[in-house]
């Protein structure tokens, strides 16, 4: 169960960890903060990217016939989840410039709890999947965002 909470938290990630980095409060990320742009990309770049996420990992994880009604699930939940999470970064950029200590970190609390759900709704998503794929499709799952939740991809 690690690993499908692995999976799924990558996979998250993917498709929304980029504008997240974004906007990171220089207290917690000064390194980064310095080298980042504060706007992040229009929902057009996202929706780009999250497509392009479903795809490969479609590929990689090399979805059956069979399976496909799961994986539609699956990346129907990937994508509502990535304009979930834009929204909430959406509203904290646009309150960015003019918001108090309090309502930054009431804003970053509200991407945080964005992500946390998605990912919650993501794991409902997945793991009807992940019991049907077989071994060796478990295998290339557990391999694939294992080397991404650990920075090795």
């Amino acid at each position: 169960m690690k690993t499908v909470v692995a999976l799924l938290t990558s996979t998250f990630l993917i498709g929304g960890a980029y504008a997240q980095s974004a906007v990171l409060p220089a207290a917690i990320a000064p390194s980064r903060a310095a080298t980042t742009s504060v706007t992040a990309p229009p929902n057009a770049k996202v929706d780009v990217k999250v497509e392009r996420h479903i795809k490969d990992l479609r590929a990689r994880l090399k979805i059956t016939s069979a399976e496909e009604s799961q994986w539609d699930a699956v990346a129907q939940t990937m994508r509502e989840t990535a304009s979930e999470l834009d929204a909430a970064i959406g509203k904290r950029q646009a309150i960015i410039k003019t918001a108090t200590a309090v309502e930054d970190l009431n804003a970053y609390a509200d991407i945080a709890q964005s992500h946390a759900d998605g990912v919650k709704r993501l794991s409902g998503a997945f793991a009807p999947l992940y019991a049907a794929m077989s071994d060796d499709q478990k295998k290339v799952a557990n391999d694939v965002f294992s080397q991404r939740v650990h920075g090795k991809k």
